[in-house]
């Protein structure tokens, strides 16, 4: 007979807590890059175009990560993995916060983003595997825990960035230390956890040839890699855009991308239920449009709708957690085989997505003048307009993706 605590699972409980803390590390690594990039910038002497360099470079090891995650999640389990994710995050922190040469600093956070593609993998896995039952709340419920930490991170890390211990400032290299270190959290439930479904016999998979040949899936890719470079690229943009466009204060501008994360937070904990009600075919087309219109209608406005960077975090929230619900839904026997290769190829999108809006916003910015104040206000302008571009291609193919799944009786 199974432990119980309190009428709950006491396994289920250790993964729910496992996962929990995960989402919320991940989101605290993923976004406390936004008030730190101004200040690597400055120490590193980087321009715009090699800033989106490299970022992209580092999604490239977040690509690299998803592209083995899965063989080490069958070869050793997810705990494992799991496990290795956290370690090579913490450990990333170390150096990161030793790193005084670009090349060094470059090295230790590409470690960083392998870490973050390993466990996003491993998390994506696990939900699928254990939310059988509200599947799109469930999922969208552990994302809100992303969402949350990453509501507080931009004001978390601007706040540790001026700490002082001992006479040393903190500045964004201890800022990640500490952040990162935190990651010790979740080792520690992972290790009373016990995970499910590695015991799926090979021949009762799904098998790739087979996900291959599934339009559905192709079309899943195309919606997650637009939505997720619009999701991520609010966190290395919207500060920098803030207050090199409009001049605003560092703290201003981390208030507005806590803003966005709120929206972000609050979408996941409260309208998860309802994708569960209209179909996660539907909710995935209704909110990445809702994102869109916010976006462009922000940089259209002008400083004063500025708001309205904040409130895109209401749509584009739903779009990761709700493709993972579908695809736990439409591959319940191959949910690792398609999470591991649509993350994969989102990667991939996220490598061209982050050296798209640098190269955009360098190119813009020389055609109106390199040196000019009116030169860089357009170039940033057309950055974050191929933000809201890409949710816009999010919901253009959401409406493919419904169209052809209604003709077959299919729709989820």
């Amino acid at each position: 007979m199974k432990k119980r605590l309190g009428g709950i699972d006491r396994i289920y409980m250790w993964q729910l807590i496992t996962i929990f803390l995960g989402f919320i590390v991940f989101g605290f690594s993923e976004n406390i890059k936004g008030p730190a990039i101004p200040r690597i910038q400055f120490d590193f002497n980087l321009n715009e175009g090699q800033l989106g360099t490299l970022l992209s470079l580092n999604a490239l090891g977040y690509l690299i990560a998803c592209s083995f995650t899965a063989i080490l999640v069958r070869k050793w389990g997810i705990k494992a993995v799991s496990i290795i994710a956290f370690g090579s995050m913490v450990l990333s922190g170390v150096l990161i916060a030793l790193s005084q040469s670009y090349g060094v600093f470059s090295s230790s956070y590409f470690l960083m983003y392998i870490g973050n593609g390993m466990l996003e993998i491993a998390l994506a896995i696990l939900g699928a595997r254990i939310f059988v039952k509200n599947t799109g709340m469930m999922m969208n419920l552990s994302h809100f825990f992303y969402g949350f930490s990453s509501t507080v991170a931009p004001l978390i890390a601007t706040g540790l960035m001026s700490v002082t211990i001992f006479g040393w400032t903190l500045d964004w290299r201890g800022m990640y230390l500490i952040m990162l270190s935190l990651c010790v959290l979740p080792i520690l439930t992972a290790l009373k956890s016990r995970f499910p479904g590695d015991d799926i016999a090979h021949e009762d998979r799904l098998p790739f040839k087979k996900l291959m040949q599934d339009p559905a899936i192709w079309l899943m890719v195309l919606i997650l890699s637009f939505g997720v470079v619009s999701e991520l690229a609010v966190g290395g943009w919207l500060v920098n855009f803030l207050e090199k466009a409009y001049g605003w204060t560092t703290v201003s501008a981390s208030g507005l991308l806590s803003a966005f994360f709120l929206c972000f937070a609050l979408a996941r904990l409260l309208l998860g239920a309802l994708t569960d009600r209209i179909g996660f075919t539907l909710s995935l087309i209704i909110f990445a449009a809702v994102s869109a219109i916010c976006t462009f209608g922000a940089i259209l406005g002008g400083e004063k709708f500025a708001f309205l960077f904040a409130a895109a975090g209401i749509g584009i929230a739903m779009i990761y957690p709700t493709v993972m619900a579908f695809i736990a839904r439409r591959y319940p026997h191959g949910s690792d085989t398609a999470i591991t290769f649509t993350v994969t190829l989102m990667g991939v999108g996220s490598v061209i997505g982050n050296y798209i809006i640098g190269a955009v916003i360098e190119g813009v910015k020389s055609a109106f003048g390199a040196n000019s104040s009116v030169g860089l206000l357009r170039g940033l302008q057309a950055g974050y307009g191929f933000i809201g571009l890409c949710a816009a291609l999010s919901a253009v193919c959401g409406i493919v993706l419904y169209r052809y799944l209604k003709n077959r009786h299919e729709l989820i």
